[in-house]
């Protein structure tokens, strides 16, 4: 399988038409097996009913449980968590309105996942808390961001040239898993210095941590707390990095609480007011960098900068160390 890229069957290279057609003649097969193993641990009532067996429309098994309550075939309905029970692995795209939902029930029943997931679903608290707790992190990603889908029922709105037949284009999603693989362990290493360039990384004004723009600009020689963008999570190894607390309102205490005006995009006064910048970390406005300012300090009238949703993280081993390690690991 190769790493970037769409990985559905129907897309990737090693898999012919005939392969497909194949596997779509005696799915039957899969789903009557299945089907036998799944009732013989579900409750009389969920199979006394059953409708007989059918090749060309094969049922796992009659969804009834839940009919009263309008929600049959809801992942969150009794027969369908039944289903769960039985499962080693999910692979599957949950609705993205429901994502939390969806992945609390997951950790609930302790279970294996690989699921794709918009890419702003790491800012949310209870999915970050699991990130922060090693319990979740991402896959290997869509190349370009962006996942191709069957679907016979939408317009394929994507341009010619990423165009594919029966299939839909979705932009801005990725795998998220609780599943081992080779990338998680990758070493990052950069050539960023903070002691030689400390100008680029300033300080933020309401938290003790520095900025830093990039992933690929993480001062490798700094050992205090910095702030990186949320797509940092693509290349942290767990081993090198700490993941300290998501830097957005409700999830970091900030060290003061300056009333500040909200400035609009033009960096014009508005009229209306904020206490700590909506809850976000913010730093002093630099004309050399920033295009326009986004707050005034009330009190000073000094001009702020607001940064948008950073990960704070401290630097825990060396390149070195990892690397010894590494080779140490090998030998054994």
């Amino acid at each position: 399988m190769k790493r970037s890229g769409s990985y559905s069957l129907s897309n990737s290279q090693t898999q012919s038409q005939e392969t497909l057609e194949a596997f779509d003649k005696n799915k039957h097969k899969l789903f009557e097996n299945f089907r036998a193993e799944l009732e013989s641990g579900l409750p009389k009532e969920s199979t006394q009913n059953k409708i007989k067996k059918s090749p060309k429309h094969p049922k796992l098994f009659e969804i009834s449980e839940d009919e009263g309550l309008n929600n049959a075939g809801d992942f969150r309905s009794k027969d369908c968590i039944e289903l769960l029970k039985l499962a080693d692995i999910v692979v599957t795209n949950p609705p993205f309105s429901l994502f939390r939902e969806y992945v609390a029930q997951l950790v609930k029943y302790d279970k294996k996942f690989l699921i794709v997931a918009h890419q702003n679903c790491i800012t949310y608290k209870e999915v970050f808390s699991l990130i922060k707790d090693k319990k979740l992190w991402l896959g290997y990603g869509f190349k370009g961001g962006a996942g191709h889908f069957i679907n016979y029922h939408y317009e394929d709105y994507a341009t010619a040239s990423d165009h594919r037949e029966g299939m839909i284009r979705v932009s801005g999603v990725t795998w998220v898993t609780n599943l081992t693989h080779k990338k998680r362990n990758e070493i990052l290493e950069t050539i960023a210095s903070f002691a030689k360039t400390p100008e680029k990384y300033p300080k933020y004004d309401n938290y003790d941590a520095i900025n830093v723009d990039k992933t690929i600009e993480i001062p490798l020689d700094y050992d205090g707390i910095m702030g990186v963008p949320i797509t940092f999570l693509d290349k942290h190894n767990p081993k090198q990095f700490e993941i300290v607390a998501l830097g957005i309102v409700g999830s970091v205490d900030f060290t003061c609480n300056k009333k500040m005006e909200v400035l609009d995009k033009f960096g014009n006064s508005t009229g209306k007011f904020t206490f700590n910048a909506k809850g976000t970390l913010y730093r002093k406005f630099d004309p050399s960098t920033d295009k326009t300012p986004a707050f005034k300090d009330c009190e000073s009238g000094e001009l702020y900068s607001s940064i948008y949703a950073r990960i704070l993280i401290r630097k825990i081993a060396e390149v070195e160390t990892l690397r010894k390690a590494e080779q140490e690991k090998m030998q054994t």
